[in-house]
């Protein structure tokens, strides 16, 4: 599966998804500029992006927790989301993001 992200230049790369690795992973193991300072816990919210339109909508709902989360990201958006809570799956191949100000 692929994942389309645009950092925060404006450049859009193209990544390989994995199956079951969440969107967090894959943009830091693809060196874009995501700090994910606690590992995929959910509990900072240093993987903050915004989902394209359309894709937001496929998206399972954000847990209380992410939205506790979200409430203390900068430049939140209504298709914010935090990358470590998006799990990689055929449903979303070609999912676009947008890695968020930090």
């Amino acid at each position: 599966m692929k994942i389309i992200a645009t950092d925060r230049k404006g450049a859009e790369h193209t990544i390989e998804g994995r199956d079951g690795w969440s969107v967090m992973e894959i943009l830091r193991d693809a060196r874009l500029p995501i700090a994910a300072e606690c590992g995929g816990a959910c509990a900072c919210a240093t993987c903050h992006v915004y989902v394209t339109d359309g894709w937001y909508e496929k998206l399972s709902p954000p847990s209380d927790a992410e939205v506790d989360m979200l409430d203390m990201a900068l430049a939140v958006e209504p298709t914010s989301r935090l990358s470590c809570q998006i799990s990689c799956a055929p449903e979303i191949d070609g999912i676009k993001v947008t890695i968020a100000p930090e």
